[in-house]
């Protein structure tokens, strides 16, 4: 969900089909139609990359849970000497995975106030102007 809809648009204008609009202005609405969006799709994907991030959380201790004693009277056996290195590097990926998921909710969280400022910038900034026949 991109979190954009076209309702509407002024009569004559091209459409906005980049947006998954009509591009011949004939809805059948009269040609008053108005672009909106919403918050809504990038909360819940902040929402989703949190709870991502919050999944990977328990990962690291059943790792090590998972290899507590298992080099022990291993002797000589290289293959199991590399399971240290390979865990490691588990360890360095899952927390990873949870820095960039922690960003990536934070930016998409930013992206909603952003719009949501935009939004009411554009609405305070066209309240002076009359719809219908006058115009200021």
């Amino acid at each position: 969900m991109s979190g954009v809809a076209v309702v509407g648009q002024p009569s004559g204008q091209q459409g906005l089909s980049d947006l998954g609009g009509p591009r011949d202005g004939g809805s059948g609405d009269g040609g008053n139609r108005v672009l909106k969006h919403h918050d809504g799709p990038w909360t819940r994907a902040a929402g989703g990359a949190e709870a991502l991030r919050a999944h990977l959380a328990p990962v690291k201790p059943e790792l090590g849970a998972a290899h507590n004693g298992l080099l022990a009277g291993a002797g000589d056996l290289t293959a199991l000497a590399e399971l240290g290195s390979v865990r490691e590097s588990w360890e360095r990926r899952i927390a990873s995975a949870q820095g960039e998921c922690a960003s990536l909710a934070g930016k998409l969280r930013a992206v909603a106030r952003a719009q949501g400022e935009t939004n009411e910038a554009v609405r305070s900034s066209l309240a002076s102007v009359v719809t219908g026949s006058g115009a200021r």
